[in-house]
């Protein structure tokens, strides 16, 4: 039941982000940075897109990736296409992975170590359900903010 619930709510917040970017009136402010806002939407998007395909792909589904995570904060301008291509892509993969996990793998150790102590896999893949939340609302203000004429 989790894993669905799961599945439901990274699909949902996914396609939010892909929302996001696309009420861009101009998809250059999507890689603006001001007024103490720390990351871009489309840092922020490439954040979100190493993070699920890293934690969730790669390590629970098997799906092989390879994480740069000092580029998705220095990189810049991609076309607004290909960061919904993306996460696209994101989408398939975290629901291809989720489909494998049972409800013995959530009581299970999470395979690597990524906090200061080792969890559960069920208690990080609701911590990877809660990051995501948190950068889609970080996305929908830096769109509010800067692109003037979206609310």
């Amino acid at each position: 039941m989790l894993i669905d619930t799961l599945r439901h709510l990274f699909q949902r917040d996914l396609n939010r982000v892909k929302q996001e970017l696309t009420l861009y009136n101009d998809e250059h402010i999507m890689w603006h940075v001001e007024k103490g806002i720390g990351n871009s939407a489309g840092n922020l998007c490439l954040h979100v897109v190493g993070n699920l395909n890293t934690y969730i792909g790669a390590e629970l589904g098997g799906i092989a990736y390879l994480r740069y995570r000092e580029v998705e904060f220095s990189l810049k301008n991609l076309p607004r296409l290909e960061l919904l291509a993306m996460l696209q892509d994101t989408s398939r993969r975290v629901d291809i992975s989720l489909k494998q996990v049972n409800p013995d793998m959530l009581a299970r150790e999470y395979p690597i170590l990524v906090f200061d102590q080792k969890t559960s896999t069920e208690y990080f893949l609701v911590h990877l359900a809660t990051h995501l939340a948190y950068h889609l609302g970080q996305i929908n203000y830096h769109r509010r903010l800067l692109d003037s004429g979206q609310q």
